[in-house]
């Protein structure tokens, strides 16, 4: 099994991909930092960096139909070239901790975002132009452990701006951004066979989550089970920081 994995932690970590999967197609982010939160507590999260980033890859290809219109593409060119600059330093520092500072920061982290989401902090107006690339700086820095979107669905929720071009905007971004990332990771020794495997074991419950969750999506107005997916982050992200510090 990948990264010597028992079952009762690969039946963990599969209950983690469907309910993830099925977050991410109903609200178009989320699965990353549900499933980096739930491997940290059966083994190093940055174990599940690389998986995540072919997953995510392969769910925006899924959910890409229909959404082409509504994508914000000077948005995402600006939060890319933020993205550039922030997920080298991201990686430089994480990698050269132990794997209970990992899982520390990454629970810190996703504690930090779920409340920063929860409040409901507002703008007046969307922010255009370079404030878009410092948001793209802190969405890299993020996803050197793979939770890039959490800053920006914090970011984007903040503005007026309509559900539609929201979740598009983050369905385009977030395979530009895992293209580049990939090599990064390779470099950072985060892609192996293990990669491999576990993305393999994953993908079919992923896909089938996602498309369920993206039917959902038409049907239902996203805001309260946007609130519910956060709560459930914020409490594997209280687990995860307990098993770093206990």
């Amino acid at each position: 099994m990948p990264y010597d994995l028992g079952p009762l932690a690969l039946l963990w970590l599969a209950v983690a991909c469907l309910v993830a999967g099925f977050v991410r197609g109903y609200s178009g982010f989320g699965f990353s930092a549900l499933l980096i939160a739930a491997s940290s507590l059966v083994t190093n999260p940055l174990n599940f960096v690389a998986v995540v980033v072919i997953l995510e890859t392969v769910m925006s290809l899924q959910a890409a139909k229909g959404a082409g219109p509504d994508v914000d593409w000077k948005r995402i060119g600006w939060l890319l070239g933020g993205a550039a600059l922030g997920l080298p330093l991201g990686l430089w520092i994480l990698t050269g901790v132990s794997e209970d500072t990992a899982r520390a920061v990454v629970s810190g982290y996703v504690l930090v975002m779920c409340a920063v989401l929860l409040a409901g902090w507002r703008l007046q107006a969307e922010v255009r132009g370079p404030g878009n690339g410092l948001a793209g700086l802190v969405s890299g820095l993020a996803n050197a452990p793979g939770m890039g979107g959490l800053p920006l669905a914090a970011f984007f929720a903040a503005q007026p701006m309509p559900a539609a071009v929201f979740r598009a905007t983050l369905i385009a971004y977030f395979p530009l951004l895992d293209l580049y990332s990939a090599p990064l990771y390779w470099y950072a020794g985060l892609v192996g066979w293990d990669t491999l495997w576990a993305a393999l074991l994953a993908l079919p419950i992923t896909l089938v989550a996602n498309w369920l969750g993206g039917r959902h999506f038409f049907g239902t107005d996203p805001q309260d089970f946007r609130r519910f997916a956060i709560v459930l982050l914020a409490g594997l992200a209280v687990l995860g920081l307990g098993k770093a510090l206990i």
